[in-house]
């Protein structure tokens, strides 16, 4: 696939909007265009119930962010995600906290990781992982931690999120064309590319998109670009708005 593509959101960047009002809440994601919602919680609804109001609306489920199961839950993730109708599954983290120690404690992670997609795959869902800049911004014995993850999940996909890529002192274009058929997805957001600075609406600040996309062209395995804002100086409905009309006006993305 190649631009223009699909404008998803991942739903933790409105997830004030969504305790107050779930479904009022999609409705309005649906309004300013988005193709898509990445799930980041249900807020006490059923998946069944969550599905009849993204049909209602138009809305697709591109995925969803959560940890990668186990043998004792995978039954369960899986029927969850059969039910809002997403084939791909991305642990939210790496499975290591940011004061990571070494490649040992790295591995260890990549073990769980493995088995957890190891169980999505026998169940026709794809596994994935979501980065932040501490798997790109440090090396162990000359590789980043992503590097490791990516040789020792064989199973793995990776959602590469271009602006903690960029904030972990690496490159974005580097990182997507080096994953290839393994990168499906790409999170979206911008600032001023400091961890401890809020963010912007996407086109508001420092990343330049235009290589990201040719990159991601470039592959031909991208299927959704998800907006994801983590905070914001000022209302976060307008900045995910202003957003999804940026990439839909540039030709990145397109809505429904």
């Amino acid at each position: 696939m190649t631009r223009p593509y699909p404008v998803s959101i991942q739903l933790y960047s409105v997830r004030d909007a969504c305790k107050e009002g779930f479904p009022a809440t999609l409705k309005k994601i649906a309004g300013m265009g988005y193709a898509g919602v990445e799930f980041a919680g249900l807020h006490g609804h059923t998946p069944e119930e969550i599905r009849n109001v993204l049909d209602d609306l138009g809305l697709k489920a591109s995925s969803c962010h959560a940890g990668l199961p186990t043998e004792e839950n995978v039954a369960q993730a899986v029927a969850i995600d059969r039910a809002l109708g997403y084939d791909m599954h991305v642990s939210a983290g790496p499975g290591f906290k940011r004061e990571v120690s070494g490649t040992a404690e790295i591995l260890e992670a990549c073990k769980r990781l493995q088995k957890g997609a190891e169980l999505l795959k026998a169940e026709g869902i794809r596994a994935g992982v979501h980065n932040h800049e501490f798997e790109f911004d440090r090396e162990f014995d000359g590789k980043t931690p992503h590097q490791i993850m990516v040789e020792n999940c064989p199973d793995l996909l990776f959602q590469i999120d271009t602006y903690w890529v960029a904030v972990g002192q690496k490159d974005p274009v580097a990182a997507i064309k080096n994953l290839g058929a393994r990168c499906p997805s790409l999170h979206i957001k911008d600032g001023p590319k400091d961890k401890s600075q809020p963010m912007t609406a996407v086109g508001d600040g420092k990343m330049d998109w235009a290589p990201i996309l040719d990159a991601a062209d470039e592959i031909g395995a991208v299927e959704w670009i998800v907006v994801e804002i983590d905070r914001v100086d000022g209302d976060m409905l307008q900045a995910v708005d202003r957003s999804v009309k940026f990439l839909i006006d540039q030709g990145y993305g397109k809505g429904r």
